[in-house]
């Protein structure tokens, strides 16, 4: 059993204690928190102990793998922390507040040999999984556009960033996964409504290498929680619905096993068959601890990497100068 901790026991954190304590390669050693009261109320519930200086977690635990839950702002320094105390690190998105603080991360973790990963959640929806999957094998011919859709009321708990560093990264990291392809540039139009310091809309596209377009729906001022991303392609769209991890297929008609130069030239896209595929449910964060806990006793590559939190980051930074200044921002090859 490899022994766990956690930094920082907020809304998230208090989900990554959950999961370790229920895993049977986990032992849960500690949790840390500035907020003394949140941090005890956790430990006592899943009978662990508390500290208000992760460095004293990290001293009297030894721990051997660490979640940092903290706010961005305090990424870099606790990661730099439980690396340095010999601990393999899951980082929650954004890996952290700038590029320069990810290099860091990345290069100080290859040398001293220990897992960095960064959460990015979204890619262990079961539907996404199942997406993947029928992506590689094909079944959507050629992509065009991938479109996502992020909307919901504003969450009080993010304070020191916008909804580009909060929300977009998801997504960003959805489209690189998905096509396979890396960004040449990025425009956004953002706003500022009801949030005191940062952008809560954003309304964005990436241009990857291959020329399939992302498009990027995202705000904080929708009074419902909307979570979809769709991939259109040669033979259809494929949608998933995140809160309710079902994916469906809509049939282009007109493919018929034939090629996309034929049927471009002849007919175009007509509505076919609507499928629903069977999706085995399964919560997100427990498949993203295991894959950690599984590249680490295997010794593998981690599932989400630090240089794909980096990108993930660069990219979402990007859209915020993009909205800010009013133009494109493009990227060297």
């Amino acid at each position: 059993m490899l022994k766990a901790a956690v930094i920082g026991v907020g809304a998230m954190g208090q989900h990554h204690v959950r999961i370790y304590n229920q895993l049977s390669s986990t032992r849960l050693a500690g949790v840390a928190d500035a907020d003394q009261e949140a941090g005890e109320r956790i430990a006592q519930l899943y009978h662990t102990a508390a500290f208000t200086d992760y460095r004293q977690l990290l001293e009297e635990t030894r721990p051997e793998i660490v979640t940092i839950a903290v706010p961005t702002r305090h990424h870099h320094q606790a990661a730099l922390a439980a690396l340095e105390a010999g601990c393999h690190v899951l980082i929650e998105k954004p890996i952290a507040a700038t590029k320069e603080e990810a290099q860091e991360l990345i290069e100080r973790a290859n040398i001293l040999g220990r897992k960095l990963m960064v959460g990015h959640i979204v890619r262990f929806d079961p539907a996404v999984q199942a997406l993947k999957a029928r992506l590689i094998m094909g079944e959507l011919g050629r992509i065009f556009e991938v479109r996502c859709r992020r909307l919901g009321p504003f969450p009080v708990r993010i304070q020191d960033v916008g909804v580009v560093i909060d929300l977009a990264t998801h997504d960003l990291d959805m489209i690189r996964y998905l096509t396979g392809q890396e960004a040449v540039r990025v425009y956004a139009e953002t706003e500022q409504r009801l949030h005191s310091a940062y952008e809560d809309i954003l309304v964005g596209s990436v241009r990857l290498a291959d020329g399939t377009i992302g498009v990027l729906d995202i705000n904080w001022l929708t009074p419902t929680k909307i979570r979809e991303l769709t991939v259109t392609g040669e033979r259809g769209m494929f949608l998933v619905d995140h809160l309710t991890q079902d994916l469906y297929f809509y049939e282009n008609a007109e493919t018929n096993d034939e090629s996309w130069s034929a049927i471009s030239l002849l007919r175009g896209v007509s509505e076919g068959r609507m499928i629903r595929y069977p999706v085995h449910k399964y919560e997100p964060l427990k498949a993203e601890l295991e894959g950690f806990i599984q590249a680490i006793l295997e010794d593998k590559p981690v599932p989400v990497s630090g240089e794909d939190g980096m990108i993930a980051l660069r990219l979402a930074q990007a859209l915020v100068q993009s909205g800010r200044e009013g133009k494109s921002i493009a990227f060297n090859s």
